[in-house]
């Protein structure tokens, strides 16, 4: 990635941060967030019912139904560019840029595979939230514990001897600027030990929607969901774990990068 791309990136993704906010902006978003609640309720709901006697890819449809709904009700025109060599029937670690609380709706329809998340262990205190959590199986992030890798490596395990994948986001934290931060080596390590192929996903056009840090809702943007090609993982050692992350890191970051290049010009 050239300096100059580098700075015209930066420079479109300030200027979208810095467009002010009118009244008709802030009472879209109101309605916006009524109709966001008002379908993540009973489908969560129903979600959760089903989740007590049913395992959850039994009903991934019901999924995909809260996913493509809350898309739409953003106001998004969505699409999504799978690199084909991405196997539907095999299973890999999804590594995606984090913009905001949408990121898993954005990215999980984009490819057939039943995708398991990750999510802060304390986080399945939060009454209704961490309870469906804890029902669809979600993988526990241990912070701070001494054999947190172990259990990390240890779920990862689990879910793909089910044929699942796993949606990651490495970052670990919402960008405030729209671009790409450091990727964090744990995901990484984890799919490494276990030979479980890294698929390096990009998501343009969510920043503007929903900004870390925000209430605003923006409707109307083009969101798009890259799913480069595969990166095998089988035979590396630790001592490759930093590069493949870099690796995965460059794929991303060029695509949003190019993104604001694009948007820089009116595009």
């Amino acid at each position: 990635m050239s300096e100059d791309l580098e700075a015209v990136a930066e420079a479109a993704a300030l200027a979208v941060r810095e467009r002010p906010v009118g009244v008709v902006d802030r009472a879209v978003s109101v309605a916006l967030w009524s109709a966001g609640l008002s379908w993540m309720i009973p489908v969560m709901g129903s979600m959760m019912a089903a989740a007590i006697v049913k395992e959850s890819d039994q009903t991934d449809w019901l999924n995909r139904l809260y996913c493509r709904g809350q898309i739409a009700l953003t106001g998004a025109r969505w699409k999504a560019e799978v690199h084909p060599d991405i196997d539907p029937d095999r299973p890999y670690v999804f590594c995606q840029n984090h913009v905001n609380l949408l990121d898993h709706v954005t990215m999980y329809c984009a490819t057939p595979h039943f995708k398991q998340g990750l999510e802060l262990a304390s986080h399945f205190e939060i009454p209704v939230y961490g309870w469906f959590m804890r029902q669809r199986g979600t993988i526990p992030v241990h912070k701070g514990r001494r054999d947190a890798f172990d259990k990390l490596k240890e779920g990862f395990a689990k879910e793909v001897a089910k044929g699942h994948s796993i949606l990651a986001f490495p970052e670990g934290t919402r960008s405030r600027t729209g671009r790409v931060g450091k990727f964090r080596k744990g995901v990484f390590m984890a799919a490494a030990e276990l030979g479980i192929p890294v698929v390096p996903v990009a998501v343009t056009g969510m920043y503007e929607i929903l900004r870390p840090g925000s209430k605003l809702f923006r409707p109307g943007r083009e969101v798009t969901v890259y799913c480069d090609a595969p990166i095998e993982t089988e035979g590396l050692s630790a001592g490759d774990v930093p590069r493949l992350a870099r690796q995965v890191q460059a794929v991303v970051s060029e695509r949003v990068d190019r993104y604001w290049e694009r948007r820089s010009r009116g595009e």
